[in-house]
């Protein structure tokens, strides 16, 4: 017996459609929508209501072998935030139980993607020795879709086809090394650096500095692995974390790494932490996006920055050793041989705290001085710039101007002289400029034809949001 819903009168915004608010009903059968469905089939009356796709994060840290070293270093959000098993309809108790804090056990991961009106998760960085546990992980992780982007940017047989000029070879251990891990992407994390860092030559700064141990650079492995997904004609391109993160005057070398790409498609991630003017602190957001506008064949996600606490996990180990002797706060490093590396440390973004004003006020730069929402994905690099609970917020801040100027006021202005934001963004986001960028750009830019819209064949994931004037509130408590 098929499953059927009409969902009733609902304000529909599907930009993959070309459905800017209009009032429709959305029909559901077996799991995918329909033209239509037969009169007496179940009505969910959503009237007055906005509907939507459900969400699509595009980079996450979710379910990773690392986000379990996250969850051991820090047992105090393990205690301070239980997530206890929900009494079901009948009255019985679940079995399933888990802990919140910045990195929720895979349960209330689930749970609380999918209560912000998230469908799709993709964790964003995956040693290919842990692919295993990673889909493990990914398949006790409730209510949404998921998948993981491999790492290969500092691997060791790679970067011996790249100095070796065998760009064949790279590509077919490229793609051997996807089917054999069942990931969906490419992924460069500091191309060269970390291997550089492991080998004890210190961290890569430009992408023409060499890696001594096997004679390539950055620009070498980023056009290797680029071209090898292009070829490959994977779904999503190469998906690039660039070197010099959380650096002041990195902003060089994300145009360089821009520009090394000479047309060919990439994704360029959490470009809010690669977007920092030089030799001291400031906003280099207007040259970022100034390029990326200008360039149709690049994406970003950018990694918004929100003030509270927040757990950085990646696979650039010597940015975190540096966090770690800059801040004082606990680590783990995690020499990952012959693939990559791994660090973690627990971090607090301050709005008192001049760089963290400066990184806040970057991130909202980007999403505002945008031409094309299509390749401006909302992230947070979860739990990096902060967690994904506080989605909801950022969309407030990106819709409603007078909440981002009130803000504005009580952050420190320190660094903030000259940036695009201290002198005034007038811009609002429309609620179909949220749904791309939170559902319909980066199921797009995926290559997840099914997922992102409500089109006949789609997958019925659908949230449908009770129309408030707190937007924050609205986008907290879907229905």
């Amino acid at each position: 017996m098929s499953t059927r819903l009409r969902i009733l009168g609902g304000t529909v915004h599907d930009p993959a459609n070309g459905v800017d608010g209009e009032v429709r009903d959305i029909c559901i059968e077996d799991g995918h929508i329909v033209a239509d469905l037969p009169g007496g089939a179940p009505t969910l009356d959503a009237r007055g209501m906005i509907v939507m796709a459900g969400g699509v994060d595009i980079h996450s840290h979710l379910a990773s072998s690392s986000c379990n070293h996250a969850r051991r270093l820090l047992p105090e959000e393990r205690s301070a935030d239980p997530a206890p098993a929900p009494a079901l309809l009948d009255g019985a108790a679940s079995s399933r139980s888990g802990t919140g804090g910045t990195v929720p056990t895979t349960f209330t991961s689930g749970y609380r993607y999918a209560g912000l009106g998230y469908t799709t998760v993709f964790d964003a960085a995956v040693a290919p020795v842990m692919a295993r546990h990673s889909h493990a992980e990914l398949e006790d992780t409730p209510c949404v879709d998921g998948g993981f982007f491999a790492l290969m940017g500092n691997d060791e047989y790679l970067l011996r086809q790249v100095a070796a000029g065998e760009k064949e070879r790279a590509r077919d251990y490229a793609a051997w090394l996807l089917g054999a891990t069942g990931a969906y992407a490419i992924k460069i994390v500091n191309p060269g650096g970390v291997e550089a860092w492991k080998s004890g030559q210190r961290n890569l700064s430009g992408i023409d500095d060499v890696l001594t141990a096997h004679g390539v650079t950055p620009r070498a492995i980023l056009e290797t692995l680029a071209d090898s997904a292009n070829q490959l004609q994977l779904p999503h391109p190469v998906h690039i974390h660039c070197n010099n993160l959380g650096l002041p005057g990195n902003v060089a070398v994300t145009l360089a790494s821009m520009q090394a790409m000479a047309g060919r498609r990439a994704h360029f991630t959490h470009v809010q932490f690669h977007s920092y003017g030089g030799p001291g602190w400031s906003s280099g957001a207007a040259q970022v996006i100034e390029y990326v506008n200008s360039h149709p064949e690049l994406s970003i996600d950018v990694g918004q920055v929100m003030f509270g606490p927040a757990t950085t996990i990646t696979a650039d180990g010597p940015v975190e050793y540096l966090l770690h002797k800059s801040s004082g706060r606990k680590w783990v490093n995690i020499d990952i041989e012959l693939e990559t590396g791994c660090g973690i440390v627990p971090f607090q973004y301050k709005d008192k705290a001049a760089v963290s004003a400066l990184q806040w006020a970057i991130g909202l730069e980007l999403f505002l001085l945008s031409r094309d929402p299509w390749r401006v994905v909302l992230s947070t690099d979860h739990p990096n710039g902060g967690s994904f609970l506080s989605y909801p917020a950022l969309i407030q801040l990106l819709m409603d101007r007078s909440v981002r100027e009130e803000r504005l006021k009580q952050v420190n202005p320190k660094l903030l002289a000259g940036s695009a934001l201290a002198d005034g963004l007038t811009r609002e986001y429309t609620l179909n400029e949220v749904a791309i960028i939170t559902r319909a750009g980066p199921a797009r830019l995926l290559g997840l034809r099914q997922k992102g819209h409500l089109g006949t064949g789609a997958d019925a994931d659908v949230t449908v949001y009770a129309r408030n004037a707190d937007i924050a509130q609205m986008f907290a408590t879907p229905r």
